[in-house]
């Protein structure tokens, strides 16, 4: 146990699980996005959904997408900061409880000035910490703890190997990685957490390789 376990985090807002946590929920979202996002729908559950309009859940979470941190005092206005930055956002609360979902999670569907889009789910688990669950069609668990590189490609042997390898040329340290798949031979996301960023020119080098569809990249929070 540290000094954060007990004291939090410092943070503005009452709530380290509706306020905090949805910051970094926020800013993970933004950053797999890669690009600050134009567009947001955004489905609060559970907790979250009932009880967040009072903790500030919805302005936390719109903070962390316009790349606030959690003692930002700008938090306070974030969704007029957001219009006047042109980030529409919608929100599509439920509020049902659902067995197989956390009571303090959210989905969001971002897109860029780009077009591009990603799909985030994630939860609040306490203490400002939190857990990403899914990306796109693909079930992940990640902390934000590390640095994070995600690789979407096909399922074709030695695709480990030379993607660890570009890391490993740029001296990037990784921490722990995980692979899932969605059939053998099929489409894949590789998870990798790292100590330190992936350098853009890294991450383009890996989009290169054969059979890599995209990557994307988040900063530890």
């Amino acid at each position: 146990m540290n000094l954060f376990d007990v004291v939090g985090p410092i943070m503005i807002g009452p709530s380290s699980s509706h306020t905090a946590g949805a910051v970094q929920l926020g800013r993970i979202s933004r950053a797999l996005l890669g690009e600050p996002p134009v567009f947001a729908v955004v489905r609060f559950y559970g907790s979250f959904a009932r009880t967040g309009k009072g903790h500030g859940t919805d302005k936390a979470f719109v903070g962390g997408l316009l790349g606030m941190g959690m003692d930002d005092e700008r938090l306070r206005n974030s969704l007029i900061l957001a219009r006047e930055a042109g980030l529409e956002v919608t929100f599509d609360p439920d509020r049902e409880e659902r067995p197989n979902r956390h009571p303090n999670s959210v989905t969001a569907v971002l897109t860029g000035a780009s077009g591009r889009k990603v799909t985030v789910s994630g939860a609040s688990i306490g203490g400002g910490s939190v857990i990403i669950s899914r990306v796109d069609e693909y079930d992940v668990s990640f902390t934000g703890e590390y640095c994070v590189f995600i690789v979407l490609h096909r399922d074709t042997p030695g695709m480990v190997s030379r993607v660890t390898g570009e890391l490993a040329k740029s001296g990037v340290n990784i921490a722990q990685m995980k692979v899932y798949r969605s059939d053998r031979g099929g489409h894949a996301i590789m998870l990798i957490e790292t100590d330190q960023p992936v350098d853009p020119e890294t991450a383009r080098s890996v989009a290169g390789l054969h059979d890599v569809f995209g990557t994307m990249s988040a900063d530890r929070v």
